[in-house]
């Protein structure tokens, strides 16, 4: 596994648009707000021309994303790269995305949500670190909480254990001008499938279950590569659900059983869905009893800290992790072998 260099102060960022740019007011605040922070805490950025717009969920074409994309990997100067905000379509850029640019100029390159479509593939195909757990949008609140600060430290190499977070955001925001209306006020317990405690170590990959799911057996998927390269090291999925169905989890994970994404699987961790709704009537705890991971005999954590349910904690994906769970508490141990 290739790890870029951390970042560093003056070192220049790169902010790229391949998903949407700004929707609304509130967004262009929090991108101003974003721009000065990370140029208060020493930092230059070269911000996407396509920051303040968005057409359909998209800042721009497809192909001028991902041309965008290029040159910001092909720079020798910029250090690293934070996708400006999630969305829908990044996958429409994709067949236009030179990632051998990469190779050549390697830097980290970090996202939430729908830059899943570019993290997965740098990891798994190209073997090189990315981190997963937040948009450039994110850290554009007037003060930075825990969450945002441990995004920062990991990408800054200073911190490379991290604890479940006391409270998480419910999903129902205040109608406040607020930058962040997300009011943390739901007490976190990580949970097991088995109710026992869990303990487990393996190379770390996954992301937004949703994004997943479109790349899964395309030639965008490096999961045979990634799995052959690291079968000894055994392999721990996470994954965030932002919107699939219960049902729809469970047939996901069906076909990525089939496509044999489980087969040196050391263990699973889920993220507090975004949503719970299912036709059936699963919780989630049934949806995955009743999913092909039962079948597995590998523990199966959920309600993490990985979520669309924010606070989401940092993931280098591709590094060696160590999970525990323990009567609600969770900690992952990052280790860049």
């Amino acid at each position: 596994m290739k790890y870029p260099n951390f970042l560093k102060e003056e070192d220049l960022i790169g902010i790229p648009a391949p998903s949407a740019g700004a929707k609304n007011e509130k967004k262009k605040r929090k991108f101003n707000q974003a721009i000065q922070n990370l140029q208060n805490s020493g930092y230059s950025l070269v911000l996407s021309k396509n920051l303040y717009h968005c057409e359909k969920g998209r800042s721009a074409s497809a192909k001028e994303r991902a041309q965008e994309v290029n040159e910001m990997f092909a720079s020798e100067k910029i250090a690293a790269m934070i996708c400006a905000a999630g969305g829908d379509f990044l996958v429409e850029s994709l067949p236009w995305v030179d990632f051998s640019l990469l190779l050549k100029n390697p830097k980290i390159v970090a996202g939430f949500s729908d830059g899943t479509a570019l993290l997965y593939p740098i990891t798994s195909k190209y073997d090189i670190a990315t981190v997963y757990g937040k948009n450039f949008s994110a850290l554009g609140v007037e003060k930075f909480r825990q969450s945002e600060q441990d995004f920062m430290d990991i990408l800054e190499g200073k911190k490379r254990i991290f604890e479940s977070y006391p409270f998480y955001f419910n999903g129902d925001e205040e109608e406040t001008e607020k930058l962040d209306n997300h009011i943390y006020n739901q007490t976190v317990y990580w949970k097991t499938i088995d109710q026992k405690e869990v303990n487990m170590t393996g190379r770390i990959i996954g992301g937004c279950l949703d994004v997943l799911d479109e790349l899964a057996g395309t030639s965008y998927d490096g999961i045979e590569e990634f799995n052959q390269r690291y079968q000894k090291d055994g392999i721990i999925w996470y994954f965030d659900n932002c919107e699939m169905s219960m049902e729809e989890v469970i047939r996901i994970l069906w076909k990525m059983k089939e496509l044999h994404y489980f087969d040196y699987a050391k263990g699973v961790i889920f993220g507090r869905f975004g949503i719970e709704k299912s036709t059936y009537e699963y919780t989630v705890e049934t949806c995955l009893k009743d999913s092909v991971l039962s079948s597995l005999n590998i523990p199966i954590i959920y309600d993490a800290d990985i979520t669309h349910k924010d606070p989401c904690l940092p993931i280098m994906n591709g590094s060696i992790a160590k999970i525990s769970c323990k009567e609600g508490k969770g900690k992952i141990e990052f280790h860049f072998e």
